[in-house]
């Protein structure tokens, strides 16, 4: 359990209610400083012991405990393990801000004195950092209530790296349990920008992500015999060559797309041609009619494959997808005005859309409010290849976490002022 500030600071926030923006930001420093040790045993504690997707129970339940801690009215197992902490501090606007839960199946490489204790588990894309920024940052909200007026809405969500938790939670009706937020606010760590840096995206973030399956069907043969088979090797070979010119010449070259070919697998032997080959791919976008154009055009070319081949109709699937996460500009714009205001333009940076995946935008679908996606520069100098889902991708914690928790602090402090 999180230690929470001593009584000395909360007396002397009870008489800031009149603080000047210095004042605030001083405070906010202090507040920081003075739980600094215990966020840093919850961090730990959270990277020693990951869970993989759908698995979450110990996590959300210290996430939890963690909210209940600070006053917030907490309900738990939303959409699988996922948590809901709210903070209501009278009349004013609705903020939502999110963090992930669930860690991934890849056996930890970082060399930290507090590596993952679970064989085969880590938490290799920052999520155990994104929980404590916003933990810190729902504590010091918690602990400055003269100082804004609205509701917090505080989410841990489960199956974030599957792509499934934002819509199981939203299913498992969200947004009848705690208030429709007016706004979402979402970090994340990123190797892309240094260590103590933020970077905020106007417009789109993340992109459309799809999974895809491909099933070729073939006739299988001797490996000495190919004329006595349908060789799916060879519809699969075709098809990955084939699904690369659906981007460089069917898609306007100023709309980011790609097709990525994962994984192919068939046969059992040297000298077997199998009866079947199956392919996975990941697809991104960041139009809806690329991505609809996309998917229409796999299916078709293979089809196409598969009929000059004389073979069975293959199975295409899309198993998991999930809409880009797209940072609405005007608060893209007024955040990064106040936090450079703030911390200044070498530390607020321009960010840069990615083609990565996210299901945080779902939930500003499903209410139709605006959202923003931030990023917590973790650029590793001496190795600048490392980053989220490499096994050796650990987060500077010292320094990039009390800038985090003051950035998201400072952002909902503005939202939400009270003076």
């Amino acid at each position: 359990m999180l230690t929470f500030l001593p009584l000395s600071f909360l007396l002397f926030l009870s008489t800031a209610h009149a603080a000047t923006g210095e004042a605030q930001s001083k405070a906010i420093r202090e507040l920081l400083q003075s739980n600094k040790s215990a966020l840093k045993a919850f961090y730990v504690d959270l990277h020693e012991n990951p869970e993989l997707s759908g698995e979450e129970k110990r996590t959300a339940e210290k996430f939890a405990q963690a909210l209940r801690s600070a006053g917030y009215e907490v309900t738990q197992n939303i959409g699988g393990f996922g948590v809901a902490g709210v903070l209501k501090n009278g009349p004013g606007p609705v903020t939502l801000i999110r963090a992930e839960l669930d860690g991934l199946p890849v056996v930890e490489n970082t060399g930290l004195s507090y590596q993952s204790k679970v064989s085969g588990k880590m938490h290799a894309c920052g999520h155990d950092f994104h929980m404590t920024t916003v933990v810190g940052a729902a504590q010091v909200m918690a602990r400055l209530k003269d100082q804004w007026k609205g509701t917090l809405v505080v989410i841990g969500q489960p199956a974030e790296e599957t792509l499934q938790g934002a819509k199981a939670m939203i299913a498992d009706g969200l947004f009848k349990k705690v208030p429709r937020p007016d706004r979402l606010l979402a970090v994340h760590t990123s190797g892309k920008y240094p260590k103590g840096t933020i970077a905020i995206t106007q417009g789109f973030a993340l992109a459309n992500s799809d999974s895809v399956d491909v099933e070729f069907k073939g006739r299988g043969s001797h490996g000495s015999l190919p004329d006595k088979s349908i060789d799916p090797f060879m519809m699969a070979a075709e098809f990955v060559l084939k699904t690369q010119t659906l981007v460089g010449r069917e898609i306007d070259a100023l709309q980011p797309a790609l097709i990525s070919v994962g994984s192919i697998h068939g046969g059992t032997k040297h000298n077997i041609i199998p009866d079947s080959v199956n392919l996975q791919l990941t697809m991104r976008s960041y139009d809806k009619d690329v991505r609809e154009h996309l998917k229409k055009r796999i299916v078709e070319v293979a089809n196409g494959i598969a009929e000059t081949s004389r073979a069975p109709k293959p199975v295409v699937s899309f198993p998991h997808g999930i809409e880009a996460t797209y940072n609405d500009p005007e608060l893209a714009e007024e955040t990064k005005a106040v936090l450079t205001k703030k911390f200044g333009d070498k530390t607020i940076l321009k960010g840069e859309p990615s083609l990565g995946g996210e299901d945080f935008g779902k939930f500003g679908l499903a209410v139709k409010a605006p959202s923003l996606f931030i990023w917590v520069g973790q650029l590793d100098e001496k190795d600048p290849t490392i980053s989220g889902h490499s096994a050796k991708y650990a987060p500077e914690f010292d320094r990039s976490s009390t800038l985090a928790i003051d950035a998201v602090v400072t952002s909902l402090l503005h939202y939400h002022s009270a003076l």
